[in-house]
C-alpha cells in the first residue's frame, strides 16, 4: 500500500508542470509515479544487497527518500 501512495504522491506533483511543457497529464502522472516508485525499489535493493535481509527500519528509511517530509 504505501508504494501505491508513493506512486499517487509523486504524480500529483507534476501534473501541472506536465502541461507546461506539452506533456499529456497522464504521461506526466505515469513517469513521476513509477520514477518515485523505482527509487524506493531502488534503496531497498541496496539495503538487501548490503546483508541479505531488509529490517523494519531500513524499508522505513527507502520509503523516507520520497517523502519531503519526512525527514
Amino acid at each position: 500500500m504505501r508504494i501505491v501512495a508513493v506512486i499517487a504522491a509523486e504524480s500529483l506533483g507534476v501534473i501541472g508542470a506536465g502541461s507546461l511543457v506539452g506533456i499529456e497529464v497522464w504521461q506526466a502522472a505515469v513517469l513521476a509515479g513509477a520514477l518515485g516508485a523505482a527509487r524506493v525499489l531502488e534503496a531497498l535493493a541496496r539495503f538487501y544487497l548490503a546483508d541479505g535481509n531488509l529490517t523494519s527500519e531500513e524499508i522505513n528509511e527507502a520509503f523516507a527518500k520520497v517523502d519531503k517530509k519526512a525527514s
